[in-house]
């Protein structure tokens, strides 16, 4: 016969962890966006995330906020412009340029925001 105090030992024990365990990110964490209007329709949206390895993670993120923020202002498309990458000490940090526009940009880096969106939902990316 089990007694019912050792399955209470081991119930416990078996929720138990460490400050290590509760300390350290399983995945990904996304930090935040900083949305500056620069001129116009060219957009800068700085990102931060922590929990990764490289910069895709980072670019992606940013590109899911352009779209957004595209779509918050009634435009469908955006286009990449440019992304400065920086890690320090675990912390990514990307300040990533993108125009945003009614109708599909020229260039080969374009997003169509909708579309796009719907992606960054599905791959629990947040946007702005």
């Amino acid at each position: 016969m089990v007694r019912p105090l050792v399955i209470a030992a081991v119930v416990m024990a078996a929720g138990c962890t460490t400050a290590d365990d509760a300390a350290a990110p399983s995945g990904p964490v996304y930090d935040g966006v900083e949305t500056r209007l620069l001129e116009g329709d060219l957009v800068s949206f700085v990102v931060t995330m922590r929990g990764i390895e490289d910069a895709a993670p980072l670019e992606a993120y940013a590109r899911c906020a352009a779209a957004q923020y595209a779509l918050i202002r009634g435009y469908g498309f955006a286009r990449h412009v440019r992304t400065l990458v920086e890690d320090g000490a675990g912390i990514w940090r990307a300040d990533a340029v993108y125009t945003i526009s009614p109708a599909l940009p020229q260039g080969l880096r374009t997003i169509d925001a909708e579309v796009t969106v719907a992606e960054c939902g599905l791959n629990g990316i947040p946007s702005v």
